[in-house]
């Protein structure tokens, strides 16, 4: 029921509020969440139903209530000059350092995330939509406390964002006492507060769209998006969006998910690491053996290959960029041959992804770019994509999408304990305020911490061994590692006057639930909310 009431700012008033959240930046939050808001739930409540249909056996197939859009010759709208030239795109959190390091890396796009990458508290949140605000206007900087000076080149990257997942809320804004949607909250703002200002400069509201399960739920962006250019008197088409495709049930509907957005959508994404954690997440306990250490899981087994080549080939026919993988390698500065090990790794992986027809791909840091970049320079020479290599030869079935075995895939006590590690060090590094974290040289963000803790959560259910020692994976042996690793952690930083503030005990309690519950929470991040909150909001205060 719509109502004169206007959304309502219940968090900390930090500095940027005043200017991010004007009467008429609310007024636009509050006509997007009562126009949109109880479809975003009802779509949610599908997901809930569709996995408990999943978990008594009801297989996952194309659709064939779909099926003629998927045999349809239509193609997706004009993509902007700016959106052409996509072989390489740095991502990272909205934090004024990176946004500045990001734009003025050399690569084409830069894909600022209020998502995985983003730790959401209040002073996080406002600050990245005022420190994009800066930058597109080019007044952002940013002085190191050792005193060095960051501003943006004149030529700079392509700026995209992506909100956070339709099953967030912010709860830090309300509408009749309930938290809005942090999608709308992400996309209204930035969308509100810039798309004249974008399209002035030549550019455009350009956007990533996370963690879609249905064409449905990309028909609600698609309405979302409607309205807003509607609201602000902009031509339909306007907004454009890049999907990624990082969910199981994505994956079945890439043709649909096309369709529905084809005024607005660009491309799609192989977000490799989030998808990962779908299938886990869908076939916790359907799945007909467990999936081994996540190392083993490369682009290259059977249902990876399936989804990525599908992925190209459902982008070139209907004349959208296909953008491959992360790089997560994080350079070191002291170890030079670790660097070339990983650097012929990063190479090689690009690699495959121009020879499978990918446009462009993901890197993570900075001194990635130029090795993504020499790849796809040298396989797409003067063309700015290769959507003409339409992959014809690709035929994927549901079967393959399916086939999750790991050909040589062996579950190893270096994989159960480097999942705990990892799981435990991001967790600690989210409660204070910090969503991508350095962890053994990789730039971790959420997805790949809910890999973590999922594959250990479907090893203890499953009962599944380690086998180089034949020893059942059980809830004991778990807490123990983690308690192992806790301790090694502790000792590491309790004497740093850096990090004496640490959420180290806090972050143990909450991957021991993520890890050990006889029920498989859907997302860490709903969890360790409140946790956040406590601390996030207090310090706010002071």
């Amino acid at each position: 029921m719509l109502t004169d009431q206007l959304a309502r700012v219940v968090g900390q008033r930090l500095p940027g509020t005043s200017e991010l959240l004007t009467p008429d930046a609310l007024a636009f939050l509050t006509r997007l969440e009562q126009t949109f808001g109880r479809q975003r739930k009802d779509l949610l409540d599908r997901r809930r139903l569709r996995q408990s249909a999943i978990d008594a056996g009801e297989p996952i197939d194309f659709s064939s209530a779909t099926a003629t859009v998927r045999s349809g010759s239509w193609k997706v709208g004009s993509i902007p000059d700016d959106l052409q030239l996509r072989r390489v795109e740095i991502t990272g959190p909205t934090d004024g350092k990176m946004i500045i390091n990001a734009l003025n890396s050399g690569a084409q796009v830069f894909m600022a995330d209020f998502e995985d990458a983003n730790c959401p508290t209040w002073s996080n949140m406002v600050q990245g939509q005022v420190n994009l605000q800066r930058a597109i206007r080019r007044t952002i900087e940013f002085t190191s406390p050792e005193g060095k000076a960051y501003r943006l080149n004149d030529r700079v990257a392509t700026l995209m964002v992506r909100p956070r997942g339709w099953h967030l809320e912010e709860r830090h804004v309300q509408l009749d006492g309930t938290p809005i949607s942090a999608s709308l909250f992400d996309f209204g703002l930035y969308f509100f507060h810039n798309a004249r200002e974008l399209l002035e400069r030549g550019t455009g509201p350009y956007f990533y769209l996370p963690k879609l399960e249905s064409h449905l739920e990309a028909r609600l962006w698609n309405d979302v998006f409607n309205m807003a250019e509607d609201e602000l008197g902009l031509k339909r088409g306007t907004i454009k969006a890049t999907v990624l495709i990082e969910t199981i049930h994505a994956a079945f509907e890439m043709d649909e998910i096309l369709y529905e957005l084809r005024d607005h959508i660009v491309g799609l994404n192989a977000g490799r690491w989030d998808y990962i954690f779908s299938i886990i997440k869908t076939f916790n306990r359907t799945m007909p053996a467990p999936l081994p250490d996540r190392a083993q899981v490369t682009m290259t087994v059977p249902f990876m290959r399936a989804y990525t080549e599908l992925l190209v080939q459902t982008c070139h026919k209907r004349g959208a960029h296909a953008i491959g993988g992360m790089a997560a390698f994080i350079p070191s500065r002291r170890d030079a041959q670790v660097n070339a090990v990983a650097l012929e790794k990063v190479r090689e992986d690009k690699q495959r992804e121009c020879a499978d027809g990918f446009d462009g791909t993901w890197v993570a840091h900075p001194d990635l770019v130029p090795v993504a970049m020499e790849v796809f320079d040298q396989a797409l020479g003067d063309r700015p994509h290769q959507k003409h290599n339409l992959r014809s030869d690709v035929k994927v079935t549901a079967k393959d999408l399916l086939n999750f075995n790991v050909p040589g895939g062996r579950i190893t006590n270096a994989g159960l304990r480097n999942n705990i590690s990892v799981g435990l060090q991001y967790l600690e590094a989210w409660l204070r305020g910090f969503g991508a974290v350095a962890i053994n040289n990789l730039m971790e963000d959420t997805a790949t911490a809910e890999i973590s803790r999922a594959q250990v959560w479907q090893w203890l259910q499953r009962q599944a061994k380690t086998e180089d020692d034949g020893q059942a994976i059980t809830a004991e042996r778990c807490r123990a590692v983690l308690h192992e690793e806790l301790k090694r952690f502790s000792e590491q930083h309790g004497n740093n006057a850096a990090v004496n503030a640490n959420r180290f005990d806090d972050a143990a309690e909450i991957m021991d639930q993520l890890m050990t519950g006889n029920e498989f929470p859907p997302f860490l991040t709903l969890i360790a909310q409140d946790r956040l909150e406590q601390v996030a909001d207090a310090a706010a205060v002071k």
